[in-house]
């Protein structure tokens, strides 16, 4: 076990040793840190120190696990003159994010046979699956998708998919401006041509389910948020699009010798201010705003489908928050007490802005920033709200995070009858893939009651309210 030094409640310090150029900055319970498969992405954290221009810390959540490159549950930042960017910072489904909305009906007043119906409803309106297109909707044209691609979900609210107040309750407001199709590659455009609107597959989900518990009332009822209320959650990304931006970025820098040097090639990195370093920029933000659009969509879609098997019109429908959780973004930070501008990595992380955040819509300034946190299908789901903690750049955790590999979940639930188990546990799942729902089972995850109090502990968001998942669509 690496030796980490407790500075504060939850918080450790994995002290600096060799190349690294900062210390590691881990939150998690001691719980957490007992995990057996803790070493390896801690080991991650240290190679995250050795990039250049690197400040403060190269922070661990307690969802850590292991990733490409840098660990999921990573969050560094760097300085825009001296520092580097890493498409494994980012991740291969750039701003995978999640989006949670609120229906004015508790879940209790729908029937077993509404409740049915409403899941295979969502499954006919929102593709899910490896490579699975939106085949019901007319191809995008040239000029729609530079503005899909440009724009940001603002562009999917004029077509119809969704209302201009939605805008208000997404992170950046839907749009990343740097964003440039130029900086896509062909093979980039032709995967995600046909992909707005779909979950895809892997973690990726719809879950409607009921508010459990509220821990902060007050805090709760300002963003429109009561028990036993019905809530959508949705976690989908880029798809197809954002896995070639990382892919085809990847080749180039590893090609053109950008890992020379680092203690593994996967940390492969640009300088911020170099060609590659902004020709990936660029095309991330493009990625970024196809995954704020794919969400707008799916909402829009899901209440669609509330419309008509509950007939509650869709503009009752309101969205909280949507925040990424796979991004590189410009931000302002104070490091050793002073301002600095800083591009942040957030791999497997949540943007946690406190009160008072100028970025923040009037609501949220008031609150500080919704943090989303999806748990697994059968447990538990949470609502938080950001603290800004400094230490974190203003970061939390992003869900649960895998305890067993993909493969060790298909061998434990080998010949059982998944979708039976879960009915059990109360919750309904469709699917495309029974191997999906294999890989998703709930055990698959750490507990997300212990993730998100190691994240209150430290500071860094506060527990709103709990939500209890019952339909669930999966890819």
């Amino acid at each position: 076990m690496y030796k980490l030094t407790p500075i504060a409640p939850c918080t450790y310090l994995l002290p600096r040793e060799g190349g690294m150029k900062v210390p590691g900055l881990i939150i998690a319970s001691e719980e957490l840190l007992l995990e057996k498969e803790v070493e390896k992405p801690l080991e991650q954290v240290k190679n995250v120190a050795h990039l250049a221009g690197i400040l403060g810390y190269s922070v661990a959540m307690p969802d850590i696990h292991w990733g490409y490159g840098f660990p999921i549950g990573g969050v560094a930042a760097m300085d825009i003159e001296t520092g580097v960017i890493s498409p494994g910072g980012v991740g291969y489904d750039i701003n995978c994010g999640v989006r949670l909305a609120i229906v004015p009906e508790p879940f209790s007043s729908l029937s077993e046979h509404t409740k049915a119906r409403l899941l295979q409803k969502i499954y006919e309106k929102v593709p899910c699956g490896v490579g699975h297109g939106h085949r019901g909707k007319k191809e995008l044209s040239a000029k729609d998708y530079h503005h899909v691609l440009t724009q940001g979900s603002s562009w999917s609210i004029q077509q119809g998919f969704g209302f201009q107040e939605d805008l208000e309750h997404t992170e950046s407001q839907g749009k990343i401006a740097e964003a440039d199709p130029s900086a896509v590659s062909n093979t980039a455009m032709l995967r995600g041509k046909d992909q707005l609107g779909t979950i895809g597959s892997g973690n990726h989900f719809v879950e409607i389910g009921e508010v459990q518990t509220l821990y902060l009332p007050e805090i709760a009822h300002r963003w429109g948020v009561f028990s036993g209320q019905t809530y959508i959650l949705i976690h989908s990304g880029s798809r197809g699009f954002g896995h070639q931006v990382c892919q085809d970025t990847l080749n180039l820098l590893i090609k053109e010798g950008f890992a020379e040097g680092l203690p593994d090639k996967q940390l492969v990195a640009a300088p911020i201010q170099s060609i590659q370093g902004q020709t990936y920029f660029r095309a991330m933000a493009a990625a970024a705003n196809y995954a704020f659009n794919n969400r707008q969509q799916i909402l829009q879609e899901v209440r669609s489908a509330f419309a008509e098997v509950c007939r509650i019109p869709p503009e009752k429908i309101r969205l909280i928050y949507d925040v990424c959780h796979n991004i590189a973004k410009m931000e302002t930070h104070k490091i050793e007490g002073a301002m600095r501008k800083v591009c942040v990595h957030r791999k497997g992380a949540t943007r946690a802005l406190g009160p008072g955040a100028q970025e923040l819509s009037p609501l949220y300034q008031a609150t500080g920033q919704p943090v989303l946190v999806p748990g697994d299908m059968g447990r538990a789901s949470h609502l938080m709200v950001g603290q800004g903690n400094p230490l974190t750049f203003c970061s939390a955790c992003h869900g649960a995070g895998r305890a067993h590999s993909r493969i060790q979940s298909l061998k434990t639930w080998k010949g059982k009858d998944l979708y039976q188990y879960m009915h059990q546990q109360g919750v309904l799942v469709k699917a495309s893939s029974g191997r999906t729902v294999a890989e998703e089972m709930p055990d698959a995850y750490k507990d997300v009651d212990l993730v998100v109090n190691a994240v209150q502990e430290a500071g860094l968001a506060k527990k709103v309210a709990k939500l209890k998942p019952h339909l669930v669509l999966k890819g």
